[in-house]
């Protein structure tokens, strides 16, 4: 994955032979060629590694001039980008959400019960994902807007969100952790024929499924997800490589603040009893400025963020410029999609660190080098004295 990287020795020529050792088996190292190229007085040393996939340290030392060196290089694990991502054994989800989650399966649908706000929240969402996606096409079928669209909906629950888009035409595949959860929604979903052949769904995290459904879906859905997970940068590109180039990703989340603390944790859950008690934890709210820098990291570019407002009196949500408490985000996946070789593909994530290794490396390498040229030079000035 290092191509072409040069160690040059500067002043007269000189001679000898260069050994490469590394720590650990023969077995275990790099393969590693060589080349040598003289140019007037300067001896320019090539060392090519080809493509393989390197953990921890390896000591590289060199001998010339009955003198040996030694170049300290830290060489990271890389994942070629055509590779799977991610291990079946790796999860974004937290065992103890899915055990407050499993004990309110069977109430997903009481819309007095303590998901009443969530489905009142379909009032904003659903247009929100519909307008936003239909700004994507060029036409529409009228009462099935979203038809021919695939769309998935990670941590559905019980359906709340996942019917009303089947509902719009959309094919809809919603997954949750939580069995029990994926049991109500499947029993609800069968009483409407419609929705029955619009909509599956699977009892599965979404890193699970991530292999069989890259680049598949035209818009990914996380509502009131990612305050529950337990790794958001995995859990944020998980969702990027399953969406289709110039995909949706649709997030409703809430900020971490000072006023989300009182008024999301204290107050709707330990003294109104909006929603249940250890249902959200504040270290794990995120902000729109931390989610988006996340996002665009990931090749999304945020479109929109919008405050949303719930009124615990009257039970409905509203739209608002203040993102303190409770936001949306929509961001879409860049079109052009870039395969990278190897060599580029390393130095594009290691950058920053590859520049600071070379900085510190070639420090060391010119000091080595003058401290040779001087002995070189004293030893033929002894040569002519004799």
């Amino acid at each position: 994955m290092w191509g072409g990287r040069k160690l040059s020795s500067s002043g007269s020529r000189f001679l000898g032979a260069h050994r490469s050792a590394f720590r650990g088996t023969q077995a275990d190292s790099p393969r590693l060629t060589t080349s040598a190229a003289y140019s007037k007085n300067q001896l320019s040393w090539t060392l090519q590694i080809k493509p393989s996939v390197f953990s921890e340290y390896r000591i590289m030392c060199f001998k010339s001039y009955s003198m040996s060196f030694a170049c300290l290089n830290r060489l990271k694990s890389y994942r070629l980008p055509w590779t799977r991502l991610y291990s079946t054994s790796r999860t974004t989800v937290d065992s103890s959400e899915v055990k407050t989650f499993l004990a309110l399966a069977h109430r997903w649908w009481d819309e007095q019960g303590e998901y009443a706000p969530l489905h009142s929240m379909n009032d904003l969402r659903v247009p929100f994902i519909r307008d936003n996606l239909l700004k994507t096409v060029a036409d529409h079928q009228p009462g099935k807007p979203l038809s021919g669209m695939k769309i998935l909906d990670v941590g559905c629950g019980g359906g709340l969100l996942t019917e009303p888009l089947g509902r719009l035409g959309a094919s809809v595949i919603g997954i949750d952790p939580v069995d029990e959860n994926i049991k109500t929604a499947q029993r609800h979903k069968s009483f409407d024929p419609v929705l029955d052949k619009r909509i599956e769904y699977r009892a599965c995290s979404l890193e699970k499924i991530v292999e069989e459904t890259a680049e598949t879906f035209d818009a990914v859905v996380a509502s009131e997800v990612v305050e529950h997970v337990i790794d958001l940068e995995t859990f944020i590109q998980c969702c990027c490589q399953v969406l289709k180039p110039g995909g949706s990703l649709f997030i409703t989340t809430i900020n971490k603040t000072q006023l989300s603390y009182a008024l999301g944790i204290v107050f709707s859950e330990q003294i109104a009893g909006i929603v249940p008690k250890g249902t959200h934890t504040w270290e794990k709210f995120v902000s729109p400025e931390k989610l988006e820098s996340i996002l665009e990291s990931n090749g999304l570019s945020v479109q929109t963020v919008a405050g949303m407002l719930y009124n615990p009196f009257s039970g409905y949500w509203h739209w608002s410029e203040n993102t303190s408490l409770n936001y949306a985000a929509h961001a879409l996946k860049s079109s052009m999609q870039e395969h990278p070789s190897p060599a580029e593909f390393a130095l594009k994530e290691e950058t920053e660190e590859l520049r600071i290794e070379t900085s510190t490396n070639s420090g060391l390498l010119w000091s080595c080098s003058i401290y040779l040229h001087s002995g070189i030079q004293a030893e033929q000035q002894g040569h002519c004295w004799e």
